[in-house]
């Protein structure tokens, strides 16, 4: 789910496709993702992760933290999904969603970033028989 403060402006659509994207994400990926989108209160770091510590399942948690107002972004992995997603993914989903957001296109960087980490994160298939 895509929590959203009240009163930022996201349309209902623009909610629905933040959704759908977590939605393919979290059956690309079997992990969970979470988005924050608003105002961070002191320090980015240590507000994301008191954020990402109180999603139901943490450790299979992937949150994101953007504060359009001040221009910062912030990506926090549970333990069990570092096993899968590699730092320099997490970095380069990052980058792609900073270039987005600096072209104005903050829905569309969510999109993007949500399901570059999803990819990054997804366990190759199995190609032997059992």
């Amino acid at each position: 789910m895509a929590p959203v403060p009240a009163g930022d402006a996201f349309s209902s659509a623009q909610e629905a496709e933040i959704d759908r994207a977590i939605r393919a994400a979290e059956t690309a990926c079997r992990f969970e993702f979470s988005v924050y989108v608003g105002a961070v209160h002191g320090d980015l770091h240590a507000y994301a992760r008191r954020l990402h510590a109180s999603l139901s399942s943490p450790d299979r948690s992937v949150l994101i933290v953007v504060d359009p107002a001040a221009r910062t972004l912030e990506v926090i992995t549970g333990s069990v999904v570092r096993r899968s997603l590699a730092d320099d993914a997490v970095r380069l989903a990052a980058v792609g969603m900073q270039s987005a957001f600096a072209g104005g296109d903050l829905v569309g960087g969510i999109k993007h970033g949500v399901g570059q980490l999803a990819e990054s994160a997804r366990q190759p298939e199995s190609l032997h028989e059992k």
